[in-house]
């Protein structure tokens, strides 16, 4: 299995895609957690395939209501394909004008019992 991604170099700011694969152990926990960043960063309704993925991050924004139906989507969508999958809403953040701000913890205990935890707006 193969995915895309895209990422940034620090220092120039250079983006360059690269090709996410299974790994040599037969483990594919990279390739799913690519494809659920590319799906978080998705908005609902814009790829032409597959126009119930992704969220309403615009609407979410301009709201600041939390996506929290199209989150439990996601969690219930990827949730096979790992030992643990938490995207949890975290309450009390606010942005730089005081607003409260869509913000997920999302915590993933992949196939093979590595823990990865980020915190993401939305």
């Amino acid at each position: 299995m193969r995915t895309y991604g895209r990422t940034q170099d620090v220092l120039t700011g250079k983006k360059t895609w690269v090709t996410v694969t299974t790994d040599p152990n037969g483990f594919q926990d990279m390739v799913m957690l690519t494809t659920l960043a590319q799906c978080l960063k998705l908005n609902l309704g814009e790829s032409p395939f597959w126009a119930d993925w992704g969220i309403p991050a615009y609407t979410s924004i301009v709201t600041q209501i939390h996506p929290d139906l199209y989150m439990a989507l996601m969690q219930q969508r990827f949730a096979p394909y790992f030992m643990t999958l938490m995207l949890q809403k975290m309450d009390d953040v606010t942005d730089e004008a005081g607003r409260p701000a869509p913000y997920y913890a999302i915590t993933i205990i992949t196939n093979y019992g590595s823990t990865l935890e980020t915190v993401v707006p939305i």
